[in-house]
């Protein structure tokens, strides 16, 4: 069943994999991204690792405690999908083009 299987390749492999893993983390610390919703009311800014970097909220929200809290949830999971999407991507691109996600 495990014939012809070279282990020292495959430990090999998962090392190049883990290093391309951590470069790629490194790299996600430099990119940005920006979810603006409400027409611009709010707009909330993460890096690549999902730490958020900036919130603006229009002083007309200030008032409206409900639309402020509904505005906010929605720039969140969108700035969750974009990281989410780029972490796919960067994952398809390591394994070279191979599509575990379906």
């Amino acid at each position: 069943m495990f014939e012809g299987l070279n282990l020292g390749e495959m430990g090999k492999m998962l090392e190049q994999v883990q290093a391309k893993a951590k470069e790629a983390q490194e790299q996600s610390k430099n990119i940005e991204f920006s979810a603006k919703v409400g027409g611009g009311l709010i707009e909330l800014k993460a890096n690549g690792l999902g730490e958020v970097i900036d919130l603006q909220i229009d002083d007309s929200l200030l008032e409206d405690k409900e639309s402020l809290q509904i505005l906010l949830i929605s720039a969140m999971n969108e700035i969750a999908r974009l990281i989410e999407d780029n972490k796919r991507s960067q994952a398809m691109n390591m394994m070279g083009g191979f599509n575990p996600f379906g």
